[in-house]
Formats: structure tokens, sequence, C-alpha cells
């Protein structure tokens, strides 16, 4: 595992770094690239009345109460924690009450005002969470180990194992200080009619998805002119993770991005532009511009969740699906997150599990993920048929075991907006070769 730049256990740069995750968290693949709703303001007392809306089963061990802050993205995913709250302070049969206390998420501020509460002596017991912050949590001695007792739990093989490894890379160790939760799995959407029409299956392989890219570049009326392109490539900023699965479809990595896999995966990138496989737009083509091209017919592939899937449904009925980013040499796909914390400074720790595990594979899980259309990462749940039955959730099921993200870094905020938009548009356009890229994208995330 890459060395990682440690935050110093310092206000200014505790808050330093907080700037760079907010930022992060927003380029997230699972963030706000959705429809959804402004995040909802409920007040602190409104949430801590729906959790006691229902009392709770008789109990079979000492009253406890935790404290649990979250943010929902809108007013009806606010009323479904409640409802969840109250689900679980009603049946858990062991004395605990979670009190909910919702604060808006407000671009990423959120986790400062958490990091703040918690430096003060804050009595949160516990907390909804992004990746993007543990580093600064965990060099701070702020998060509770949860190693043992995920080994102690009865449903730790209802998660993947890869789930369990990113939560450890983002902390940096062996431990794991996140619960997983639910997340957005980046897949590849594709026009069952263009593939018809160009004589493609869905492909199976890393080298399959280059030929189809290719074969469903089409001339549809005779006039010499490009008018369906094969790839929505995003080059600009939030690229970087669709652009990592060519990268890992050759054998490279993050870790090493000059290795001649890496470099490989890169020429791959830089050919399907060069070839007119991507419309010529596409070093500027952010979120908006790669789901416009795909709705309007221009492009009959493109890499996006399942937050864009009602809409892409309400464009196409049936003509829309998806399939998991195909394997090669190696496999990898962009997760956004949202997982659960308990703090090392929670008096009842087990109680505590208790909630965060009924979020992770439990009822809460299948009601969250229901009701929000978020993937979930229970097997379980995931099995059922409001999830299998949908292509685009099988798609992000299917590629959750080889989910990851990006090294979480100082210099990960920079490089995401800046360096990897700059370095690739060069690449893409002439100046600089796929081996020259490579070497200053990997100089500038590790420097």
């Amino acid at each position: 595992m890459k060395k990682r730049a440690l935050a110093k256990k310092t206000m200014a740069v505790a808050m330093a770094a907080f700037t760079a995750m907010g930022t992060l968290a927003g380029c997230s693949s699972g963030s706000k690239e959705t429809t959804a709703a402004a995040p909802a303001e409920t007040t602190a007392a409104a949430a801590e009345a729906g959790s006691e809306a229902e009392a709770p089963a008789e109990s079979t061990g000492e009253p406890v109460t935790i404290k649990f802050r979250y943010w929902a993205d809108n007013t009806d995913y606010s009323a479904l924690m409640q409802e969840i709250i109250a689900k679980f302070n009603a049946e858990n049969g062991k004395g605990i009450t979670v009190v909910g206390e919702e604060t808006p998420w407000d671009g990423g501020a959120y986790s400062e005002n958490l990091f703040n509460a918690k430096m003060g002596g804050g009595d949160v017991d516990c907390a909804t969470w992004k990746l993007t912050s543990t580093p600064l949590f965990v060099n701070n001695d702020l998060l509770a180990d949860l190693t043992p007792m995920i080994d102690a739990w009865d449903q730790k093989d209802d998660i993947d194992e890869n789930m369990y490894n990113v939560m450890k890379e983002a902390g940096g160790s062996d431990k794991i200080y996140v619960m997983p939760w639910n997340v957005q799995v980046l897949y590849v959407y594709y026009r069952p009619s263009y593939f018809e029409q160009a004589g493609v299956e869905v492909p199976k392989t890393y080298e399959e998805f280059l030929t189809a890219i290719e074969k469903c570049t089409m001339d549809t009326d005779g006039d010499g002119k490009t008018d369906v392109y094969g790839f929505g490539m995003r080059g600009a900023k939030g690229g970087q993770e669709p652009w990592g699965s060519f990268v890992h479809g050759r054998g490279g990595s993050f870790e090493d991005m000059t290795t001649a896999e890496s470099v490989q995966g890169m020429q791959d990138f830089i050919d399907i532009y060069t070839k007119g496989f991507v419309p010529p737009t596409a070093t500027n083509d952010g979120f908006n511009e790669i789901i416009a091209n795909f709705k309007s017919g221009l492009t009959a592939m493109t890499i996006h969740h399942t937050g864009s899937s009602a809409d892409m449904e309400a464009t196409f009925g049936d003509d829309v699906s998806a399939f998991p980013f195909p394997a090669g040499v190696g496999q990898w796909t962009s997760m956004g997150d949202t997982e659960t914390v308990i703090f090392e400074s929670c008096e009842n720790k087990e109680a505590a599990f208790e909630w965060v595990s009924y979020l992770a594979a439990g009822e809460g899980q299948k009601m969250w993920c229901e009701g929000t259309g978020n993937v979930p990462v229970s097997k379980t749940v995931q099995a059922g048929d409001f999830f299998q039955d949908n292509r685009f959730m099988k798609a992000s099921i299917d590629g959750q075991g080889y989910a990851g993200i990006l090294p979480i870094l100082d210099t990960t905020t920079e490089w995401i907006s800046t360096i990897w938009p700059n370095t690739v548009a060069q690449a893409l356009t002439g100046s600089i070769s796929a081996e020259d890229c490579m070497q200053t994208l990997q100089a500038e995330l590790y420097k």
C-alpha cells in the first residue's frame, strides 16, 4: 500500500485538509451527479422526535441511548431515515434507543463540522460518512477500530470482502474504521439498438469493449460523416474515474502509473480519441456533456451509475441497458460511497455497532436502499427481486467485487481538479506521449 500523506494533529492543518476533502467528495461517482433535490435541513429536535415515534420493544439489556448524526439528500430520504430509526428502536429488543440528528451535507462542510464537534468533545456516538474523511479522523484518534466487532459479527460474510478492503485502504492500515452501508458503482451504459446495428454483442472482455467502441462508431446515413460515436469520453474534471478502468484493464494501477501496463491503458485512451471513436469535444466534456451526448443518440456507450438510470429509462424505454466494465489483465471501476462510523469516544460501542450493522445488513439496509435507489452492500439484500430485476442495479452489483477508490492523499483534490484533466488533454491532442503523461500524473499525485 502506498505511503499516505498524514494530517498533523493541528487545527490549521485539519481545516486545510477538510477544504480538500469537501471538494474530493463532490467528485466521487456517488455524490451529487443525480437529479436529487437539495439537502434537507431538518432540525435536530425534529429528528429526535421522529426517532422516538415508537416505543422500544421489551429490553433484554440495560437501556442505552446512541446519538447518531447523518445527512439526507432530500426530504423523502430524511423521512425514510427517521422511519428506519423508529423501527430499530421498536424492534431491537436490547434496550437501545437511537436518537437521530440530521445536519446538511452543505458541500462537504458536514465533515468539517463533525470534526470540529469531536475535537471539541461533542457527544455524537456514530455518524454517516465519506471515505475521504477517514485519514484525518484516524490520525487524530477519533474513530473506533471496528475490526474485532466485524470479525465477531455473524453477518460479516454478507458483505463482499472487497468492500472491507476498500475501507482498510481509506484508513491506511489493516484495521477497519468504517462500516460499509451503500455505494454507487460505475458501469457502462449502452444502446441495444446501436449494438444490433453495429453487429456487436455485450463485451465480456476489455479487448471486446475496445472493439465495440470502434464498431459502434458509425456513419448511419452514408454521407461520409460520423453520426454515432462508439464511446462518450469524459475528458474534463471527473473523467479520472472512467479512465481508471482503462488503466486497470491493461493490468496497470494507481500505485504506479508509470509501468508498461499503465502506459498501455493510457495509450488505449488516446487511441479511441485520435481514431475518432469519441466526440471531438471529449477533452472538455464533463458529466453534463457525456449524459447529453448519450441521450441525444450521439454516443453508443458512456459510463455513469444508477443516479442517472431513471432519466435514461424515461428517455429510451427498453433501448438502454448497462454492463459492468469488463475484465482485461486487470479490472477496476470507481465506487462512490456512503458509510457509517463509530467514534472512539462512544461509551457503548457494542450498542452503536448493533445500529450500524442494522444499516449494513439488516432491515435498515433493505429499507434505505430500496427507498433511495442506492446500491446495497448486503448480498442478501442484493439478491432480492427489487435489485435483481433492475438491469442497472444488476450491473452495479456485478461490479462491486472489483470497485475501488482513488488514493486519498493531500494531493488528490488538486490532482483531480487540475492535474489530471490538463495533462490528459495534452496527451489526447498529441502534445505529450502516453508515457510522459503517466509520469506527470504519477509525480503529481505522489509528490
